[in-house]
């Protein structure tokens, strides 16, 4: 029999739940009818893009969650962090309930009428990831995962891959947009892997990769100089579908690790020692 706390503690994760599959769907019909078609300006970065679309999906995003849960901060791609009402905070490890959005990751694909943007919505207390939401509207596929109730795919759960070793292992990585050195570092990491691992994929979105090894597709994915909203979602999808999570030095992830890598688990330690090689 459920407790009056657990029960209301369940209820409101639920809430949550349903909140953040609205919103990812939501906003991915949103930008899906103006794919190739938005008008671009550049953040700093090397190849920063942004569009008034990425600006709408946020705004969309943040009115449905501030509705429905106006204590609840935001930490977000296009306006950083805030709260109905409210600007600046504590950390984000530090807050109760905090919700972790990129309205379009993969802009780049975007701008291109390329398919491979996706929805990424996270949920995180305390700094420990509860609730994972990954939309990709070309295909018509959410990703859902709930910590400690596994990883979903359209309802259907997920698991990662069954390679064993790094040669029969098809990976992914990014090209990071924010310095060219971050670039550099990360395309040397290519010139290692590739030619030890079955393939190296890049699809232009952090999100969909994590999502991908969550689902078998992928069986590992590294990138260097992320951030929260590119992929604390896809980062509870990997988890929860019996996957591996660590920075690229095999530290554990937090909020805080920029340079990602994410496997099957049993090809993880392989996969670090090659990105560490020098």
């Amino acid at each position: 029999m459920r407790t009056a706390t657990t029960a209301s503690l369940v209820d409101g994760q639920l809430g949550m739940e349903r909140v953040a599959v609205t919103a990812a769907m939501q906003a991915g019909k949103l930008f899906h009818g103006s794919r190739g078609k938005a008008v671009v300006t550049r953040k700093p970065g090397l190849d920063s893009l942004v569009t008034q679309v990425d600006r709408a999906c946020e705004e969309l995003i943040f009115g449905l969650v501030s509705d429905a849960f106006p204590g609840h901060w935001m930490l977000g791609e296009e306006h950083g962090l805030r709260r109905a009402g409210h600007d600046g905070a504590a950390t984000p490890s530090e807050m109760d309930t905090l919700w972790i959005v990129d309205p379009i990751d993969g802009t780049t694909n975007f701008v291109h009428g390329l398919p491979g943007s996706v929805v990424s919505i996270a949920v995180a207390s305390k700094g420990e990831l509860t609730l994972g939401v990954v939309y990709d509207p070309s295909r018509d596929e959410l990703f859902v995962a709930r910590q400690g109730g596994g990883a979903y795919l359209n309802g259907e759960r997920i698991s990662v891959s069954g390679e064993l070793t790094l040669c029969e292992a098809l990976v992914a990585t990014g090209t990071p947009g924010t310095t060219r050195e971050a670039r550099e570092s990360n395309l040397r990491c290519v010139t290692r892997v590739g030619p030890v691992a079955r393939s190296v994929r890049i699809l232009g979105a952090a999100a969909l990769h994590l999502a991908y090894v969550a689902a078998g597709r992928l069986s590992g994915f590294w990138e260097l100089d992320l951030r929260p909203w590119d992929v604390a979602a896809g980062v509870l999808l990997v988890r929860e579908a019996g996957g591996q999570v660590t920075d690229t030095a095999g530290t554990p992830y937090t909020l805080e690790v920029r340079n990602l890598l994410a496997t099957n688990g049993a090809i993880h330690s392989e996969l670090a020692e090659v990105l560490v090689a020098r």
